[in-house]
């Protein structure tokens, strides 16, 4: 009888961005995906992406990892028209639902990317090149035994940093003290990043309350900002 062939080792697993869930995409949700992706979605290559080229102009470029429903990503991008806005998302319903405001409201300065984040700054965004990163209310994992899947740690910090021109900024927001505690910690211990608030920072104008932060607020539940900025040099 033939004998067993040998057991490969499995391969390390790679720090991953997100946690896939499975979400009911709506038909709204994935007529828009359907129809604007081809139009404003940018596949996933392992080759450094041109951005001017990518929008058809130079501006700032902003960076957001994990939008959502997008509305908040949408919001932003319409008040801020002297700027490009590359959202990334795994999730369809998400994706769909950002094709369909950024249809809606007409807006030219966004494009998406249904990728891996952390492959996506790795292979796809020049170092130096980008004015700013958004990451807002990732998940909390709030069990102490799960903090080692949030997003915000130092292996991801390093490499969003390296991307960030000097000057560039990275804005985290969430609702959970601890993980702002955490955030504030990370960020504080990258040495290409200063802090532009002393501690946590007032919430910029330019990031809308959601309808669940104005609830949050009034229950008396706290939000916490993190913005630093590249060191120039």
């Amino acid at each position: 009888m033939d004998s067993e062939p040998p057991q490969l080792p499995l391969p390390h697993r790679p720090i991953r961005s997100f946690v896939l869930r499975q979400g009911r995409v709506s038909n709204a949700q994935q007529r828009y995906h359907e129809s604007m992706m081809a139009q404003i979605g940018v596949p996933y290559a392992a080759a450094p992406l041109d951005l001017d080229a990518l929008f058809g102009r130079s501006a700032p470029k902003i960076f957001e990892i994990g939008f959502g429903m997008g509305e908040t990503t949408a919001t932003i991008a319409e008040n801020r028209p002297d700027c490009d806005f590359i959202g990334v998302e795994v999730h369809t319903p998400g994706v769909g639902s950002l094709c369909k405001l950024v249809a809606e409201r007409g807006l030219d300065n966004v494009r998406i990317i249904q990728h891996d984040a952390v492959e996506v700054l790795r292979d796809m965004i020049v170092p130096g090149t980008l004015a700013g990163a958004h990451i807002f209310f990732p998940d909390p994992w709030p069990k102490a035994r799960h903090h080692k899947r949030r997003l915000v740690q130092p292996p991801l910090v390093a490499l969003l940093a390296s991307r960030l021109a000097p000057g560039g900024y990275l804005h985290c927001a969430t609702d959970w003290e601890n993980y702002a505690e955490q955030m504030l910690q990370v960020l504080s211990g990258e040495p290409l990043l200063e802090n532009t608030a002393d501690g946590f920072a007032p919430r910029p104008d330019y990031r809308p309350l959601t309808k669940f932060e104005q609830r949050g607020l009034r229950l008396g539940h706290g939000i916490w900002d993190v913005v630093f900025r590249r060191r120039a040099g």
